[in-house]
């Protein structure tokens, strides 16, 4: 049996900066997604390389953490109704 789900991601991702003024949080473009294992955040013409560490994607640039949950996932039924 097959199914008719196609599963889609948006491009953009909320991005959370932690510094040890207080936590930041940007709208980073995504790019290479793979879900659960890697993506790649475009901040400012920084490339910022994230990796799944099982409940959020973490990447490290000029001595700042970046996290993010991932970009929001639609799901559509392309079946009979």
């Amino acid at each position: 049996m097959t199914t008719n789900n196609q599963v889609s991601y948006e491009t953009e991702a909320e991005i959370n900066c932690i510094t040890s003024n207080g936590d930041k949080t940007v709208t980073a473009e995504i790019d290479n997604f793979r879900f659960e294992d890697s993506l790649t955040a475009f901040i400012a013409h920084n490339k910022i390389h994230m990796t799944w560490t099982g409940k959020v994607y973490v990447g490290r640039m000029a001595g700042l953490e970046f996290t993010t949950y991932g970009p929001n996932e639609t799901r559509t039924w392309n079946g009979r109704r």
